[in-house]
């Protein structure tokens, strides 16, 4: 009876071992997966500035007027309306 219960309480032992040892490699997983998400919104952050900053009117005027083009008067201004289809 006594090896019975020994081997009851050895399997349990490796069981919770086992458990433990699985949570640490998970907990290290996830650490290394919240560090890469927080370098991916950084690196998104950084190109979401560029992107601003690229489709200002400080960039864009100088780089149209060196191609000959320039800011349109208010007079030369149309907009244009799309014409709302006929449901009936």
């Amino acid at each position: 009876m006594f090896v019975l219960w020994l081997v009851f309480l050895l399997g349990v032992l490796a069981w919770v071992t086992t458990r433990q040892t699985a949570s640490v490699v998970l907990a290290a997983k996830l650490r290394e997966m919240r560090s890469d998400r927080s370098a991916a919104e950084a690196e998104k952050s950084a190109l979401q500035r560029r992107i601003r900053e690229a489709t200002g009117l400080s960039v864009l005027v100088p780089r149209a007027e060196s191609l000959g083009l320039r800011l349109p008067d208010d007079s030369e201004i149309i907009i244009l309306q799309v014409p709302v289809p006929d449901t009936r």
